[in-house]
């Protein structure tokens, strides 16, 4: 059971990082998934949604899904995270699913994979580390 609904994450996003752009789309037990609308600032020639857009998409979905565990934390931040680009993300939206692995004392790792017109055709994957606040 996730400890956060998709309405309570998309308030806190409002509050509190309005400029982002992104919000929470579905919540589970230990995952969410984030869902993008860019923009032309976020286009690149030929319609490309840019890199740097699809590596903020999966560090969101990663941190609503930490919230899924761990309940609405501001102050829990990326340790590490990594991304292989698969294709070219071309499309009106992009969605990133996070799946939590492990929730610990001090980290939470997980994976996520990144669309845009199918899942089944990813156009990202990646896997990252939140260390919690006041972890010790």
């Amino acid at each position: 059971m996730s400890l956060v609904t998709v309405d309570e994450v998309n308030e806190f996003l409002v509050r509190e990082f309005s400029g982002s752009g992104n919000r929470c789309e579905q919540v589970g037990e230990r995952w969410a998934v984030a869902v993008l609308r860019p923009d032309d600032s976020a286009l690149r020639p030929g319609g490309i949604i840019s890199g740097p857009t699809v590596f903020g998409v999966c560090d969101a979905a990663l941190y609503y899904a930490c919230f899924t565990a761990i309940g609405i934390e501001p102050m829990t931040l990326t340790s590490e995270l990594s991304i292989r680009f698969l294709r070219p993300a071309r499309g009106a939206e992009l969605r990133a699913r996070a799946d939590l692995h492990h929730v610990g004392r001090r980290s939470i790792i997980g994976n996520v994979i990144a669309w845009t017109d199918e899942l089944a055709k990813p156009v990202a994957v990646a896997q990252g580390t939140y260390v919690r606040p006041n972890a010790g």
